[in-house]
């Protein structure tokens, strides 16, 4: 193993290392770049949904301008993992920190000068969802290209914990400087944190990647429904992989419809848009502290304990509806926090340690589209439900919904039975 001027490594060593993640250089800059990109994209959700919000007032609208980023989102992603799988993900990750800085940057000076409106807000909003689409799977995938396999779980936790570490930071500072300056400022901060982002991408030092013609690799001389066949038929032939995305795609609709479109809603209502800012970030907590738990408790059935605990992530939808009061919601969402994050890097170690690194971006490509497919529809029709049916019943529904898909999921034999000594297998 040679080391590059920087000081990362040129590839993962292929056998046990009992040096932490920290120890490859390689993945210290992934770690940076990822913690960086997140702290100002922290920001982004809260800035976006008051600008909208200080606009026109609705929540259809605001309902309408993020499932404009999910449906692109969701559009894109599958071709986004054959493009991670094809190329070089460091490169593919420079140039979309790049490009999503662009985006916001744009949507920043729109709302600033006041020349933002709902029809442009959708336009640049489908933009950054398609540019993160190809993103997101050469993120995901790159881990086990930066670490020996052995240390997977380790590494995807202290990833997990500088996301939310940033998450925690940018969400907190966000709030304040829509509070104190508005949300233009804050989509500025996330568009200078994608800029970052792409520089400390640049650092990282990976050798060009070699596949087996047997391994399911995508091959610049195929065509991308070939390439998108073998991604499929690896997503598909581990049933635990399917049924948990499908317990995704009805979860997510409702959490993200509840949360992202009525929690403002309820916010703006009762106890004032810098208190929501501070309750987004208690989940940000509570995601710090589940990435600190993984990291030290591994049940042999660590997919199954995961998939059981995203039950809890019902508690603060529910409470949203209940008792919308800063300290009940503060404890609610740091405690969906925990669970999501605990069932998060049990997920990340389920498939990088069973899927082959050839194919793993497109598994992941398949994961996204199938989680993300369901979202835009909770954030369209929650705005509508809440003003047909009542926000609080709304909310509660959402909270249920969200308790049959994870009851449904983990009485499964391929969720249960899916064992943490399978899920470190090397290629």
């Amino acid at each position: 193993m040679t080391e590059d001027a920087g000081g990362a490594s040129s590839a993962p060593r292929p056998t046990s290392d009992h040096r932490g993640p920290l120890a490859h250089g390689t993945f210290r800059w992934l770690l940076a770049a990822r913690t960086t990109g997140v702290l100002g994209n922290a920001v982004a959700p809260i800035a976006l949904a008051f600008a909208v919000l200080d606009l026109t007032g609705s929540a259809a609208d605001l309902g309408l301008v993020v499932a404009a980023r999910s449906i692109a989102n969701v559009a894109v992603l599958l071709v986004g993992g054959v493009i991670a799988d094809r190329l070089r993900r460091d490169v593919v990750l420079i140039g979309t920190s790049w490009a999503a800085a662009g985006t916001q940057a744009v949507v920043a000076a729109l709302v600033i000068t006041g020349s933002a409106t709902i029809p442009l807000l959708v336009v640049l909003s489908v933009l950054n969802g398609a540019v993160a689409a190809v993103s997101l799977p050469a993120a995901a995938a790159l881990v086990p290209e930066t670490v020996p396999t052995a240390l997977l779980r380790p590494a995807n936790a202290l990833l997990r914990l500088g996301l939310n570490g940033g998450s925690v930071v940018g969400a907190s500072a966000g709030a304040g400087v829509v509070a104190v300056v508005g949300p233009g400022w804050g989509l500025a901060v996330d568009a200078a944190g994608f800029a970052l982002a792409g520089v400390l991408y640049s650092r990282l030092r990976l050798p060009p990647r070699t596949h087996p013609a047997s391994s399911g690799a995508a091959d610049s001389g195929s065509s991308v429904i070939a390439d998108l066949r073998k991604g499929w038929s690896e997503f598909t032939r581990r049933s635990w992989v399917w049924i948990v995305v499908a317990q995704f795609a009805v979860l997510n609709a409702a959490f993200v419809g509840a949360t992202t479109v009525l929690g403002p809603v309820v916010a703006d209502g009762t106890f004032g848009r810098a208190a929501w800012g501070l309750i987004v970030a208690a989940q940000t907590v509570g995601l710090g502290i589940g990435a600190v738990v993984a990291m030290r408790w591994r049940p042999r059935h660590g997919l199954a304990v995961g998939v059981g605990l995203m039950a809890v992530t019902a508690v603060p939808v529910a409470t949203l509806g209940l008792a919308p009061v800063v300290p009940a919601l503060v404890v609610a969402f740091l405690l969906g926090g925990v669970a999501l994050e605990i069932f998060a890097i049990s997920w990340d170690q389920s498939l990088q340690g069973t899927v082959p690194r050839a194919s793993l971006a497109r598994v992941y490509s398949y994961d996204m589209v199938g989680s993300f497919v369901a979202v835009p529809l909770g954030e369209i029709f929650a705005g509508p439900a809440a003003h047909q049916f009542g926000t609080r019943p709304t909310l509660l529904v959402c909270a249920a919904i969200i308790v049959v898909a994870t009851l449904a999921a983990v009485s499964t034999p391929g969720v249960r039975g899916l064992t943490t000594e399978e899920a470190r297998r090397a290629f």
